[in-house]
């Protein structure tokens, strides 16, 4: 009986007056026993275990014990779980619910321009660690440069190019802004371009190695009037292109043809020739004048004159002569020669050109005239300038004869037209 009352008394004392001050586990609890298996948590002896809400860790002793002095045998505390600090993408950046504590979700940006790799958002774990994997932002978006509209130009008169210009264009990066230099491909601009459509295309990288470009088409007109044609036995020349807008095409005749209609056209603006179409008629002779000087002009600068002279028709000289002219008669009408026969003694004179027979009168006075004797073989060679160029009182090769007309200032352009139109002999 006494045993129990005093086990009542301590009891008593021990409630009203506790030993260690009561234990407060912030975010967490503690389980405590004392050493006689009482539920008293602050009694000298009460052993108490702390335990941490999840998302919060133990700071201090996990196990505390009330001693004599009625304090606590260590401290504790329940820490809140905190991950590491995130690295923020470099051109980008990250925005979190609850900076870097426990299941805090973080959710990453990236500039304009930028493109993220890797996780959009990660989440701070109980082990102290982020979910997902490195995260990124890199430059995908290429560059952006515009080109011009296209340029159309038409060439200027007798020309077949056009100048063309144009600004160089600018790239811009929706990035970093750091970009190589413009690079072009084609002809530049302030270039003449031919006719035709040309393609120029320009290109620019970012630092990322992204690549724009853009395209545009320079189109040069020429305006053409439609290709002329050299008239039936004669030759055409013309300037530039032939047929474009301020070229000139000039017309001449072959040997014992005559020019007629324009002898040199214009192409021009409104696509139209100007003049008249040639033509290349027979020379027309005319034997019925009252000289010899009348006679003569009819071939002023229009042909040479090769005048054959003998005594009579049987003579050696002026039969083998003239079987060498006719043999070479296509080099004849390419130098413009005519050749006029004077043969035979005035009255019985007898002059020709070609089938057509001279006046015996008009005959004696070309004699007078150019003092060709009518007793012996006589050739003259007269150029279309009516010059007296040379004289043989024998026969002469063809060859001779058109080596020195080759020689004449005019002759050399005539050659080079005739070679120009592809006019040879065979």
């Amino acid at each position: 009986m006494g045993d129990l009352l005093l086990t009542l008394l301590l009891l008593s004392l021990l409630t009203e007056n506790p030993w260690c001050a009561p234990i407060k586990v912030k975010n967490g609890q503690a389980r405590c026993r004392t050493p006689r298996g009482e539920y008293y948590k602050n009694v000298m002896g009460t052993r108490c275990n702390i335990h941490c809400n999840k998302g919060y860790e133990m700071q201090g002793h996990p196990e505390v014990l009330c001693m004599s002095s009625k304090r606590w045998s260590g401290n504790y505390a329940c820490r809140e779980i905190r991950c590491p600090k995130l690295t923020l993408p470099a051109n980008g950046g990250v925005k979190c619910s609850d900076g870097s504590y426990f299941n805090s979700r973080c959710q990453f940006f990236c500039s304009p321009g930028y493109q993220m790799k890797g996780e959009q958002s990660v989440t701070c774990m109980s082990n102290k660690a982020w979910t997902g994997k490195h995260t990124s932002c890199v430059d995908v978006e290429p560059p952006t440069i515009k080109c011009p509209s296209v340029k159309e130009k038409t060439a200027e008169p007798e020309t077949l190019t056009a100048r063309v210009y144009w600004e160089t264009p600018e790239g811009r990066d929706t990035a970093d802004g750091i970009l190589t230099d413009v690079t072009l491909k084609g002809m530049p601009p302030g270039s003449y371009f031919p006719e035709g459509d040309h393609r120029i295309q320009y290109t620019v990288f970012d630092r990322a190695g992204n690549k724009g470009t853009c395209k545009f088409a320079v189109k040069v007109r020429v305006r053409r009037c439609g290709r002329l044609h050299p008239p039936e036995n004669g030759y055409m020349k013309c300037s530039s292109d032939g047929d474009n807008y301020g070229a000139t095409c000039s017309f001449a005749c072959m040997g014992g043809f005559e020019l007629q209609g324009s002898t040199a056209r214009v192409c021009q603006y409104g696509l139209t020739w100007a003049g008249t179409e040639p033509s290349c008629a027979p020379m027309n002779i005319n034997v019925a004048v009252r000289s010899a000087a009348a006679l003569l002009d009819q071939f002023y600068e229009k042909r040479r004159l090769l005048i054959v002279s003998a005594p009579s028709a049987a003579n050696h000289n002026y039969r083998f002569q003239m079987g060498i002219l006719q043999q070479a008669q296509c080099g004849v009408d390419m130098r413009h020669i005519t050749i006029i026969e004077l043969v035979g003694v005035y009255p019985a004179q007898i002059g020709r050109i070609r089938h057509r027979l001279i006046p015996p009168g008009l005959s004696l006075q070309l004699r007078l005239l150019l003092q060709i004797s009518h007793t012996s073989y006589t050739m003259v060679l007269i150029d279309k300038h009516g010059m007296d160029k040379e004289r043989y009182a024998f026969p002469v090769t063809a060859s001779e004869i058109f080596t020195l007309i080759d020689t004449f200032p005019l002759r050399k352009e005539e050659m080079k037209v005739q070679e120009e139109a592809g006019q040879s002999c065979n």
